[in-house]
Protein backbone atom coordinates (compact mmCIF):
# COMPACT_ATOMS: atom_id res chain seq x y z
CA UNK A 1 0.00 0.00 0.00
CA UNK A 2 1.17 3.67 -0.85
CA UNK A 3 0.27 6.73 0.33
CA UNK A 4 -0.81 10.31 -1.24
CA UNK A 5 -0.95 13.25 1.38
CA UNK A 6 -3.03 16.44 0.29
CA UNK A 7 -0.51 19.27 0.78
CA UNK A 8 -1.30 22.15 -0.83
CA UNK A 9 -4.36 24.93 0.03
CA UNK A 10 -3.67 28.74 0.96
CA UNK A 11 -4.55 27.64 4.46
CA UNK A 12 -6.75 31.47 4.55
CA UNK A 13 -8.17 30.70 8.36
CA UNK A 14 -4.80 30.72 9.63
CA UNK A 15 -3.99 34.20 8.10
CA UNK A 16 -1.89 36.23 8.71
CA UNK A 17 0.44 33.29 9.67
CA UNK A 18 -0.14 31.46 6.37
CA UNK A 19 0.77 34.61 3.91
CA UNK A 20 4.16 33.43 4.89
CA UNK A 21 4.34 29.05 5.29
CA UNK A 22 2.59 26.75 4.33
CA UNK A 23 -0.58 25.96 7.00
CA UNK A 24 0.92 22.40 7.08
CA UNK A 25 4.56 23.67 8.25
CA UNK A 26 2.86 25.20 11.12
CA UNK A 27 4.77 23.58 14.01
CA UNK A 28 2.65 21.85 16.76
CA UNK A 29 4.89 20.88 19.81
CA UNK A 30 7.88 21.97 18.10
CA UNK A 31 7.01 20.11 15.11
CA UNK A 32 5.33 20.77 12.08
CA UNK A 33 1.79 19.44 11.29
CA UNK A 34 3.16 17.62 8.43
CA UNK A 35 5.42 15.22 10.25
CA UNK A 36 3.30 14.25 12.72
CA UNK A 37 0.90 13.02 9.20
CA UNK A 38 4.17 11.17 7.79
CA UNK A 39 4.93 9.25 11.11
CA UNK A 40 1.07 8.21 11.50
CA UNK A 41 1.54 6.62 7.95
CA UNK A 42 5.10 5.11 8.93
CA UNK A 43 2.92 3.64 11.35
CA UNK A 44 0.84 2.06 8.93
CA UNK A 45 3.92 -0.06 7.54
CA UNK A 46 4.00 2.06 4.18
CA UNK A 47 6.89 3.04 2.45
CA UNK A 48 5.95 5.12 -0.22
CA UNK A 49 4.09 8.26 -0.35
CA UNK A 50 3.26 11.22 -2.59
CA UNK A 51 3.06 14.30 -1.15
CA UNK A 52 1.13 16.90 -3.58
CA UNK A 53 2.17 20.80 -3.70
CA UNK A 54 1.06 23.67 -4.49
CA UNK A 55 2.72 27.22 -3.88
CA UNK A 56 4.37 26.57 -1.09
CA UNK A 57 6.20 23.34 -2.63
CA UNK A 58 9.25 24.42 -2.24
CA UNK A 59 8.92 24.92 1.57
CA UNK A 60 7.67 21.81 2.08
CA UNK A 61 10.13 20.23 -0.12
CA UNK A 62 13.41 21.93 2.07
CA UNK A 63 11.58 21.01 5.33
CA UNK A 64 10.89 17.09 4.65
CA UNK A 65 13.21 16.74 2.27
CA UNK A 66 13.34 13.13 0.39
CA UNK A 67 11.00 11.17 3.52
CA UNK A 68 14.60 9.16 4.36
CA UNK A 69 14.95 10.62 8.06
CA UNK A 70 11.30 9.26 8.78
CA UNK A 71 12.02 5.85 6.81
CA UNK A 72 9.89 6.78 3.92
CA UNK A 73 10.27 7.09 0.53
CA UNK A 74 8.70 10.60 -0.93
CA UNK A 75 7.53 11.14 -4.46
CA UNK A 76 6.26 14.90 -5.06
CA UNK A 77 3.52 15.87 -6.81
CA UNK A 78 2.76 19.92 -8.57
CA UNK A 79 -0.66 20.60 -8.31
CA UNK A 80 -0.83 24.24 -10.13
CA UNK A 81 -4.71 24.81 -9.29
CA UNK A 82 -6.50 23.72 -6.29
CA UNK A 83 -8.88 21.86 -8.61
CA UNK A 84 -10.10 19.72 -5.95
CA UNK A 85 -9.02 16.28 -4.14
CA UNK A 86 -9.99 13.93 -6.70
CA UNK A 87 -8.07 16.36 -8.99
CA UNK A 88 -4.54 15.30 -6.22
CA UNK A 89 -5.48 11.57 -7.47
CA UNK A 90 -5.70 12.03 -10.92
CA UNK A 91 -2.35 13.64 -10.51
CA UNK A 92 -1.05 11.15 -9.03
CA UNK A 93 -2.27 8.07 -11.16
CA UNK A 94 1.65 7.19 -12.29
CA UNK A 95 3.13 7.35 -8.64
CA UNK A 96 -0.33 5.06 -7.49
CA UNK A 97 -0.08 3.25 -10.43
CA UNK A 98 -2.55 0.11 -9.57
CA UNK A 99 -1.78 -0.45 -5.54
CA UNK A 100 -3.77 0.26 -3.05
CA UNK A 101 -3.08 3.68 -1.27
CA UNK A 102 -4.69 5.90 1.91
CA UNK A 103 -5.55 9.37 0.97
CA UNK A 104 -4.30 11.64 3.77
CA UNK A 105 -4.96 15.61 3.99
CA UNK A 106 -1.78 17.41 5.24
CA UNK A 107 -3.11 19.15 8.21
CA UNK A 108 -5.25 17.22 9.99
CA UNK A 109 -3.93 16.21 13.68
CA UNK A 110 -4.59 12.63 14.32
CA UNK A 111 -3.85 10.60 17.87
CA UNK A 112 -5.46 7.12 18.30
CA UNK A 113 -5.47 3.95 16.60
CA UNK A 114 -5.35 5.02 12.73
CA UNK A 115 -3.67 1.21 12.08
CA UNK A 116 -6.86 -0.32 13.53
CA UNK A 117 -8.19 1.04 10.23
CA UNK A 118 -5.77 0.34 7.60
CA UNK A 119 -6.00 -3.38 9.03
CA UNK A 120 -9.73 -3.29 8.95
CA UNK A 121 -9.80 -1.92 5.01
CA UNK A 122 -6.73 -4.86 3.87
CA UNK A 123 -9.28 -7.64 5.11
CA UNK A 124 -12.35 -6.48 3.32
CA UNK A 125 -10.64 -4.57 0.51
CA UNK A 126 -13.76 -2.54 -0.20
CA UNK A 127 -12.61 -0.08 -3.04
CA UNK A 128 -12.84 2.64 -0.55
CA UNK A 129 -12.89 2.76 3.19
CA UNK A 130 -13.68 6.58 4.63
CA UNK A 131 -12.55 7.28 7.97
CA UNK A 132 -15.13 9.10 9.54
CA UNK A 133 -16.47 10.71 12.91
CA UNK A 134 -19.30 12.23 14.47
CA UNK A 135 -19.28 16.30 14.73
CA UNK A 136 -21.58 18.74 15.88
CA UNK A 137 -21.47 20.70 12.69
CA UNK A 138 -21.12 18.68 9.69
CA UNK A 139 -21.60 21.41 7.09
CA UNK A 140 -18.13 22.17 6.33
CA UNK A 141 -17.16 18.39 5.66
CA UNK A 142 -17.95 15.79 2.96
CA UNK A 143 -21.23 14.24 5.03
CA UNK A 144 -21.58 9.99 5.21
CA UNK A 145 -25.55 8.65 5.16
CA UNK A 146 -25.56 5.07 6.41
CA UNK A 147 -28.49 2.72 6.18
CA UNK A 148 -30.33 1.04 9.26
CA UNK A 149 -27.29 -1.56 8.97
CA UNK A 150 -24.58 0.80 8.87
CA UNK A 151 -24.02 0.23 4.87
CA UNK A 152 -23.12 3.53 3.18
CA UNK A 153 -26.28 4.84 1.14
CA UNK A 154 -24.76 8.31 -0.04
CA UNK A 155 -22.02 10.87 0.71
CA UNK A 156 -23.09 15.18 -0.22
CA UNK A 157 -19.86 17.28 -0.33
CA UNK A 158 -20.35 20.57 2.43
CA UNK A 159 -24.43 20.03 2.23
CA UNK A 160 -26.45 23.16 3.96
CA UNK A 161 -28.67 21.20 5.47
CA UNK A 162 -26.77 17.34 6.69
CA UNK A 163 -28.84 14.75 6.75
CA UNK A 164 -25.95 13.13 8.95
CA UNK A 165 -23.42 13.91 11.73
CA UNK A 166 -20.51 11.52 10.50
CA UNK A 167 -17.90 13.62 8.38
CA UNK A 168 -15.20 12.34 6.53
CA UNK A 169 -12.31 13.70 8.31
CA UNK A 170 -9.75 13.47 5.86
CA UNK A 171 -8.27 10.03 6.01
CA UNK A 172 -9.40 7.59 2.80
CA UNK A 173 -8.09 4.11 1.33
CA UNK A 174 -8.68 3.18 -2.15
CA UNK A 175 -7.90 0.11 -4.55
CA UNK A 176 -7.44 0.99 -7.98
CA UNK A 177 -10.85 1.01 -8.62
CA UNK A 178 -11.27 4.65 -7.68
CA UNK A 179 -9.45 5.30 -10.77
CA UNK A 180 -12.54 4.55 -12.84
CA UNK A 181 -14.43 7.22 -10.80
CA UNK A 182 -11.94 9.98 -10.74
CA UNK A 183 -12.25 9.55 -14.42
CA UNK A 184 -15.75 9.31 -14.80
CA UNK A 185 -16.90 12.61 -12.48
CA UNK A 186 -17.44 16.17 -13.95
CA UNK A 187 -16.28 19.20 -11.78
CA UNK A 188 -18.80 20.20 -8.96
CA UNK A 189 -20.79 23.56 -8.80
CA UNK A 190 -16.97 25.08 -7.07
CA UNK A 191 -14.94 23.82 -10.07
CA UNK A 192 -13.63 20.56 -8.56
CA UNK A 193 -13.14 17.35 -8.58
CA UNK A 194 -14.47 16.23 -5.45
CA UNK A 195 -13.34 12.91 -3.39
CA UNK A 196 -17.09 12.36 -2.38
CA UNK A 197 -18.71 12.47 -5.84
CA UNK A 198 -16.01 10.03 -7.06
CA UNK A 199 -17.24 7.73 -4.17
CA UNK A 200 -20.73 8.49 -5.07
CA UNK A 201 -19.84 7.13 -8.82
CA UNK A 202 -18.32 3.93 -7.07
CA UNK A 203 -21.40 3.46 -5.05
CA UNK A 204 -23.66 3.76 -7.59
CA UNK A 205 -21.98 1.45 -10.12
CA UNK A 206 -22.05 -1.47 -7.55
CA UNK A 207 -18.47 -1.01 -5.90
CA UNK A 208 -18.49 -1.83 -2.22
CA UNK A 209 -17.30 1.76 0.05
CA UNK A 210 -17.39 1.10 3.99
CA UNK A 211 -17.29 3.65 6.89
CA UNK A 212 -14.74 3.20 9.56
CA UNK A 213 -15.96 5.20 12.66
CA UNK A 214 -12.76 6.76 14.44
CA UNK A 215 -13.28 7.74 18.03
CA UNK A 216 -9.82 8.91 19.47
CA UNK A 217 -8.32 12.49 18.87
CA UNK A 218 -8.61 14.38 15.62
CA UNK A 219 -8.72 18.14 14.75
CA UNK A 220 -8.27 20.09 11.50
CA UNK A 221 -5.56 22.61 12.35
CA UNK A 222 -7.00 25.24 10.01
CA UNK A 223 -8.01 27.99 12.51
CA UNK A 224 -5.57 29.03 15.50
CA UNK A 225 -7.41 28.21 18.04
CA UNK A 226 -7.15 24.57 16.79
CA UNK A 227 -3.33 25.33 16.36
CA UNK A 228 -3.12 26.15 20.34
CA UNK A 229 -5.12 23.13 21.36
CA UNK A 230 -3.52 20.80 19.11
CA UNK A 231 -0.24 21.98 20.26
CA UNK A 232 -1.60 21.52 23.89
CA UNK A 233 -2.62 18.03 23.55
CA UNK A 234 0.53 16.92 21.86
CA UNK A 235 3.03 18.74 24.55
CA UNK A 236 1.53 16.82 27.38
CA UNK A 237 3.56 13.43 25.34
CA UNK A 238 6.71 15.14 25.86
CA UNK A 239 8.84 13.60 28.28
CA UNK A 240 11.25 16.06 30.07
CA UNK A 241 14.35 16.56 28.30
CA UNK A 242 17.30 19.14 28.98
CA UNK A 243 19.86 19.55 26.69
CA UNK A 244 20.60 23.09 26.86
CA UNK A 245 21.84 25.48 29.40
CA UNK A 246 19.69 26.02 33.19
CA UNK A 247 20.51 28.77 35.22
CA UNK A 248 20.76 28.13 38.94
CA UNK A 249 18.16 30.75 39.72
CA UNK A 250 15.69 29.15 37.33
CA UNK A 251 13.48 26.29 37.81
CA UNK A 252 11.93 23.74 35.90
CA UNK A 253 8.80 21.96 36.96
CA UNK A 254 6.99 19.03 35.07
CA UNK A 255 7.72 17.39 31.48
CA UNK A 256 9.73 20.65 30.09
CA UNK A 257 11.83 19.94 27.06
CA UNK A 258 15.04 22.44 26.83
CA UNK A 259 17.02 21.85 23.30
CA UNK A 260 20.52 22.18 22.50
CA UNK A 261 22.00 25.86 23.23
CA UNK A 262 18.96 27.19 24.78
CA UNK A 263 19.57 29.22 27.51
CA UNK A 264 17.22 29.44 30.42
CA UNK A 265 18.25 32.51 33.14
CA UNK A 266 16.20 33.36 36.48
CA UNK A 267 13.04 32.06 34.56
CA UNK A 268 10.35 29.34 35.79
CA UNK A 269 9.66 27.04 33.12
CA UNK A 270 5.98 25.17 33.91
CA UNK A 271 5.23 21.72 31.80
CA UNK A 272 4.74 20.81 29.32
CA UNK A 273 6.58 23.12 27.53
CA UNK A 274 9.58 23.56 24.93
CA UNK A 275 12.36 25.65 24.59
CA UNK A 276 13.33 25.85 21.29
CA UNK A 277 17.52 25.15 20.30
CA UNK A 278 19.32 28.48 20.28
CA UNK A 279 16.47 30.69 22.29
CA UNK A 280 17.39 32.89 25.35
CA UNK A 281 14.82 33.01 28.45
CA UNK A 282 15.35 35.32 31.02
CA UNK A 283 13.27 36.74 33.64
CA UNK A 284 10.49 35.14 32.27
CA UNK A 285 7.58 32.30 33.45
CA UNK A 286 7.09 30.10 30.49
CA UNK A 287 4.18 27.47 30.55
CA UNK A 288 1.39 25.34 30.75
CA UNK A 289 1.31 24.34 27.44
CA UNK A 290 3.89 27.00 25.72
CA UNK A 291 5.80 25.94 23.07
CA UNK A 292 8.54 28.53 21.91
CA UNK A 293 10.72 27.43 18.30
CA UNK A 294 14.40 28.29 18.29
CA UNK A 295 16.65 31.72 18.03
CA UNK A 296 13.67 33.30 19.70
CA UNK A 297 14.21 35.69 22.61
CA UNK A 298 12.01 36.09 25.45
CA UNK A 299 12.80 38.56 28.12
CA UNK A 300 10.51 40.01 31.35
CA UNK A 301 7.69 38.26 30.09
CA UNK A 302 4.69 35.85 30.53
CA UNK A 303 3.53 33.41 28.46
CA UNK A 304 0.92 29.85 28.64
CA UNK A 305 -1.16 28.44 25.92
CA UNK A 306 0.91 29.51 23.08
CA UNK A 307 2.97 28.73 20.38
CA UNK A 308 6.28 31.16 18.97
CA UNK A 309 7.70 30.67 15.92
CA UNK A 310 11.70 30.85 15.57
CA UNK A 311 13.35 33.81 15.20
CA UNK A 312 10.71 35.91 17.14
CA UNK A 313 11.54 38.45 20.29
CA UNK A 314 8.87 38.74 23.09
CA UNK A 315 10.11 41.34 25.45
CA UNK A 316 8.57 42.63 28.50
CA UNK A 317 4.97 41.59 27.84
CA UNK A 318 3.04 39.93 30.90
CA UNK A 319 0.33 37.49 30.16
CA UNK A 320 0.29 36.63 26.77
CA UNK A 321 -2.33 33.53 26.60
CA UNK A 322 -3.53 31.32 23.76
CA UNK A 323 -1.29 33.26 21.02
CA UNK A 324 0.33 32.37 17.86
CA UNK A 325 3.46 34.24 17.45
CA UNK A 326 5.20 34.40 13.98
CA UNK A 327 8.34 33.98 12.46
CA UNK A 328 10.90 36.76 13.44
CA UNK A 329 8.00 38.73 15.05
CA UNK A 330 8.46 41.18 17.84
CA UNK A 331 6.08 41.81 20.51
CA UNK A 332 6.61 44.43 23.04
CA UNK A 333 7.08 46.31 25.07
CA UNK A 334 4.39 44.96 26.97
CA UNK A 335 1.73 45.73 29.48
CA UNK A 336 2.31 45.04 33.53
CA UNK A 337 0.29 43.39 36.11
CA UNK A 338 -2.29 40.59 35.44
CA UNK A 339 -3.23 41.07 32.06
CA UNK A 340 -4.01 38.26 29.27
CA UNK A 341 -3.38 38.72 25.70
CA UNK A 342 -4.43 37.03 22.74
CA UNK A 343 -2.25 37.78 19.94
CA UNK A 344 -1.87 36.21 16.72
CA UNK A 345 1.33 38.14 14.42
CA UNK A 346 2.13 37.20 11.35
CA UNK A 347 5.93 36.93 9.95
CA UNK A 348 8.42 39.43 10.81
CA UNK A 349 5.64 41.69 12.40
CA UNK A 350 6.40 44.35 14.83
CA UNK A 351 3.62 45.10 17.46
CA UNK A 352 3.52 46.81 20.86
CA UNK A 353 1.04 46.16 23.95
CA UNK A 354 -0.25 48.85 25.64
CA UNK A 355 -0.57 48.31 29.77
Amino acid sequence: MKALVLSGGSGTRLRPISYAMPKQLVPIAGKPVLEYVLENIRDLDIKEVGIVVGDWAQEIIEAIGDGSRFGLRITYIRQDQPLGIAHCVKLAREFLDEDDFVLYLGDIMLDGDLPAQAREFLRARPAARIVVRQVPDPRAFGVIELDAQGQVLRLVEKPREPRSDLAAMGVYFFTADVHRAVDAIRPSARGELEITDAIQWLLEHGSRVEAGRYTDYWKDTGRVEDVVECNRRMLGRLARRVSGEVGPESELLGGVVVEEGARVTRSRIVGPAVIGAGTVVEDSQIGPYASIGRHCTVRASRLSDSIVLDDASILAVAGLHGSLIGRGARVGPGARGEARHRLVVGDHVQIEIAA
